[in-house]
């Protein structure tokens, strides 16, 4: 097919490993279908892959949602048609062209477009599975949420407070502070401030009872340390590299915690786990509760520029690659 490339990495190491790379898209087999995708989602775990911190089977095409048009349809599809538009989870999405199956896919309803879906779905999804399959906090209750304007937390912040919750945000910058306000956070504690005093003296001692983690290594202890007693650490996220072990002992001692390090592929893996986190999201989205926040956007073929960009940590919201 002319014109369809992907974004290919032949070894591990820094983004200029991504090179583009011309394919040929895979025709549909039976239960499959051909998108052309209109954008690509960029996350975090692309850059785990990149760095050999997850095991890639090199050459390897990063990605892991998009969004895009039917292009053809394999034997045996009934739910899906030329021309739907869909949005998906799916391995190798930097690129012009997806082939998957058709159960994996999700079409869009009116009023949610292409971006928005290629922005969110991960995301979204990842959102969902915190607050209502991890740990769903109850009205009232107080979570500590990192990175609060990034992809993930530009999301979990305004879900959770149209649940009664109160949010406690940790971020970088002035400029993150405010818009986490805007997105629901009560409070807003600088990532450079003595975070767990802080979060003590907000909470008249207390503790938060859940603390939603994606920074990793750098904040796992100070998670940790605003917990009241069986508070909840979810840990899901390695920006700063992966949390490092920590005795079962060390959480009794500190009032009978639960650490959990969740993945969304388990929570999504069947059919009907993945119409149910989409129901929500989508319902989410069309009541108004969610508003994609797409931060920036980027040309497919400078993906190695967004990766750049995402480690920096000066993106906001969500990223696209755009073919």
């Amino acid at each position: 097919m002319s014109g369809a490339y992907c974004i290919q990495m032949s070894e591990l190491g820094g983004p200029d490993v991504l090179k583009k790379t011309q394919m040929e898209p895979r025709e549909p087999g039976p239960g499959e279908v051909l998108v052309r995708q209109s954008a690509a989602g960029l996350n975090f775990i692309d850059t785990y892959f990149r760095t050999g911190l997850y095991p890639a089977k090199l050459p390897f095409t990063p990605g892991q949602e998009g969004a895009g048009v039917v292009e053809t349809v394999g034997e045996g599809v009934e739910t899906l048609k030329v021309g739907d538009r869909v949005t998906y989870l799916g391995q190798g999405t930097y690129a012009t062209h997806f082939t998957g199956p058709a159960s994996r896919m999700l079409k869009l309803p009116d009023g949610i477009s292409e971006d928005e879906g290629a922005a969110t779905v991960l995301k979204g999804l990842t959102a969902w599975m915190l607050l209502f399959e991890v740990y769903r906090p109850q009205p009232g209750e107080t979570a500590l949420v990192w990175a609060p304007v990034g992809g993930v937390g530009s999301l979990l912040v305004p879900w959770a407070t149209s649940m009664g919750v109160r949010v406690i945000a940790v971020t970088s910058s002035d400029e993150k502070a405010e818009l986490a306000k805007k997105s629901g956070a009560e409070e807003v504690i600088m990532s450079s401030d003595d975070v767990a005093s802080r979060v003590r003296a907000l909470t008249d001692g207390k503790g938060v009872d859940v603390a939603y983690d994606s920074v990793g290594k750098d904040s796992a202890k100070a998670s940790l340390d605003s917990l009241k007693s069986r508070g909840w650490f979810v840990t899901y996220g390695n920006a700063s590299g992966a949390v490092e072990p920590l005795a079962p002992g060390e959480l009794n001692r500190r009032g009978s915690l639960v650490m959990t390090r969740p993945g969304l592929f388990h929570f999504v893996a069947d059919e009907a786990g993945l119409k149910r986190g989409a129901a929500a999201l989508f319902g989410a989205m069309r009541a108004g509760t969610l508003k994609a926040q797409i931060g920036q956007t980027f040309a497919l073929e400078d993906a190695a520029e967004a990766h750049r960009a995402i480690e920096s940590g000066k993106t906001i919201g969500s990223t696209l690659l755009k073919p």
